[in-house]
């Protein structure tokens, strides 16, 4: 595997960084830089989508026909590192990175057509309808149930901490058809449009007073049948398919990179700065191997890729150390804060969502990145839950690649 950049590379580079230079607003640049949650200010996010499709890079892995950039993985890994080093908030990963593939793997003809277009402008915005009260991390005993009259589904239960449902106009869900020898079987993937009669959004507010969470309820909810995506009770394959992209689809180290490198800028401010205490800077430059390390990790993932793979087991496998090195990293950052590290000041973060507790806007005590310190570790504690719980990603290495 080569690990040195092309000159076509470079040059991608360089088109990337100017495009950010022109684009990329102090607004925009704001709400990247200082977000405390793996998701963007909707309205800010939305307007930056907007710029990227106007470009032709709002999906960069979709294929040219479907407007996608149709970039390699080379390009997408500069892409991503490039994004945070610039500051750009993220694009919401429901549509384009999650329901997109879905649909690119096994939707039909007619339902890429319609809805791939409409995910790309952000006229459909779409949130993830998987949790329910009793089946998270083990998503098989999920008890949504569709029940087929004639032409639709009757849809009936609950999903729980769906992020932005208070802002989707389409949901993309696990429902129960059939009940059948395993759990697995008799789930089919449906889409369903969130304006639907019988469809009741209610918000979860956190003990920080964000609301990005939701509760949903289900009564007597009709979807046409031809919202199937896939074969109806066959959706387990979907949504493994899905899952892949949404736990390894991505490059974790750009970003890890990035954090780590102002962890060192924070511990160097002030009086005391921290960095030359001999062992806080063993914390860091042992962190900086293991971000180093997953980096070579998510090169031969890859090189894999480029010869047309999937994320496959090494999806887990940078889920896990992706998410629990950006655990540490938040803990390293809330020592390097210091004092600043123990105030609660939303206000000086840009949260994935509106904060119910009020607050002043303008004012925050200390070093910006030390005041979102504590913001950003309490939001991280749920990396190593979503998207499957990392003892899940475990179980399924061991069994799928150990034989265990």
């Amino acid at each position: 595997m080569d690990m040195n950049w092309s000159d076509a590379d470079r040059a991608f580079t360089d088109e990337v960084r100017t495009f950010f230079d022109a684009e990329l607003t102090p607004e925009l640049r704001e709400a990247g830089r200082w977000m405390t949650s793996v998701y963007g200010d909707h309205d800010l996010s939305m307007e930056w989508q907007h710029r990227l499709h106007t470009k032709g890079w709002a999906a960069p892995s979709w294929p040219k026909r479907y407007g996608g950039a149709e970039w390699s993985v080379t390009q997408r890994y500069i892409f991503a590192r490039e994004r945070v080093l610039a500051g750009a908030p993220p694009t919401s990963p429901m549509g384009i990175a999650m329901c997109g593939p879905a649909l690119l793997g096994h939707g039909s003809d007619a339902q890429k057509d319609y809805f791939l277009p409409r995910m790309l402008t952000g006229e459909h915005f779409w949130c993830q309808g998987y949790s329910e009260p009793h089946a998270g991390s083990d998503l098989a005993l999920l008890s949504m149930s569709a029940r087929r009259d004639s032409d639709d589904f009757v849809c009936n239960g609950t999903k729980i901490w769906t992020t932005h449902a208070n802002v989707a106009n389409w949901i993309f869900c696990l429902v129960r058809t059939s009940q059948l020898a395993r759990p697995q079987q008799g789930i089919t993937f449906l889409l369903i449009p969130m304006d639907t009669p019988g469809i009741t959004v209610t918000p979860i507010v956190m003990t920080s007073g964000e609301h990005i969470q939701n509760l949903i309820f289900f009564d007597n909810v009709r979807v046409p049948v031809t919202n199937v995506v896939g074969a109806i009770d066959d959706g387990w394959t979907v949504a493994k398919y899905l899952l892949e992209f949404e736990r390894g689809g991505s490059a974790y180290a750009p970003e890890l990179q990035v954090r780590l490198a102002r962890v060192r800028e924070l511990a160097s401010e002030g009086s005391r700065p921290r960095l030359n205490e001999s062992a806080f800077a063993a914390k860091v430059a042992a962190a900086q191997a293991r971000v180093d390390v997953l980096e070579t990790y998510e090169f031969k993932a890859m090189s894999d890729a480029a010869r047309g793979g999937r994320p496959g087991l090494s999806g887990s496998v940078m889920k896990i150390l992706g998410t629990e090195l950006s655990q540490h990293i938040t803990e390293l950052a809330l020592e390097a804060a210091g004092p600043y590290g123990h105030a609660f000041q939303p206000q000086a973060g840009f949260p994935g969502g509106p904060n119910v507790i009020p607050h002043d806007l303008n004012q925050f005590v200390g070093p910006r990145s030390a005041a979102i310190a504590p913001l950003k570790y309490f939001n991280d504690r749920a990396g190593s839950i979503y998207a499957g719980s990392n003892e899940i990603q475990r179980n399924i290495i061991a069994k799928a690649g150990l034989g265990i």
